[in-house]
């Protein structure tokens, strides 16, 4: 699995695995199967409410973590990591994300400036937001000057982002993608079945080397061996300028599934 490098000069593994919806009592089990598998990267948040099962899962490794700050504690940051780093038993994490900018409240500038800060005293390795459009990030830049490593996003083949991704390379700012597999609903898209036909892999897996063919991180959850091994060995796939083109066409202005940023 190959690496990615950040605007701060570290590295981070191109593809993770994602932990959202796995209870805390499964997740060591779970995330030691994904280590075992060959994953690298662990993304977990303090609103999976799973930090401990995560940490309990990375004793020991070279894991790199990530978690995020929830939308109520963008004015309590550094209390907020110290109690994510209790939970994953760690003195810091490799990633925080500022988990949404929740423009309504008007307080993610602030808890930028936080994480800035959490970087500066080493309780966080790297700094990154999710799901910021490219007006929060700007406002975020100019009140410190300090670019994000990483926007976390959701993006998929019926959603893909293409200006924002567009911006965020051209500042540097490395894309990862959450809901990646659009929770399943691209898997059974005809194209999709017939790019997985013709590689004698599965729909998922080609989802997930198209992410990593546009230079992206993906962080796909599975919660079993078997899915885990699936998603790990879609690295090994190399998708032609056919199959690339195909699943650009299922780009659809109407494909978000999760929450609009600034509804919140």
């Amino acid at each position: 699995m190959t690496d990615i490098t950040l605007n701060d000069g570290r590295t981070m593994p191109a593809l993770g695995m994602g932990t959202y919806k796995i209870p805390d009592s499964q997740a060591a089990t779970v995330v030691r199967a994904g280590l075992d598998t060959g994953f690298r990267l662990v993304d977990t948040a303090a609103f999976y409410h799973n930090e401990r099962g995560v940490g309990e899962g990375v004793h020991g490794s070279e894991a790199f973590v990530t978690t995020k700050l929830w939308n109520d504690r963008h004015d309590d940051a550094e209390a907020a990591l110290d109690e994510s780093l209790a939970l994953l038993g760690v003195d810091a994490v490799d990633l925080y994300l500022i988990h949404w900018p929740v423009p309504s409240q008007g307080r993610f500038v602030a808890a930028w400036k936080y994480l800035v800060r959490l970087r500066e005293a080493g309780k966080a390795k790297s700094i990154g937001v999710s799901n910021f459009l490219a007006r929060h990030l700007e406002r975020a830049i100019d009140a410190t000057g300090v670019m994000p490593a990483v926007n976390q996003i959701e993006l998929h083949p019926r959603f893909q982002q293409v200006e924002l991704r567009g911006w965020m390379e051209e500042n540097g700012i490395v894309t990862q993608s959450w809901s990646p597999l659009g929770q399943g609903e691209v898997l059974g898209d005809p194209a999709i079945v017939e790019i997985a036909r013709k590689h004698g892999r599965s729909p998922a897996q080609v989802v997930i080397a198209w992410h990593l063919a546009l230079g992206l991180s993906v962080i796909p959850k599975a919660g079993s061996p078997a899915h885990l091994a699936e998603n790990a060995a879609a690295a090994d796939l190399t998708l032609d300028d056919d199959d690339l083109a195909a699943i650009a066409a299922l780009d659809s202005q109407d494909g978000r599934i999760g929450p609009e940023p600034m509804s919140m």
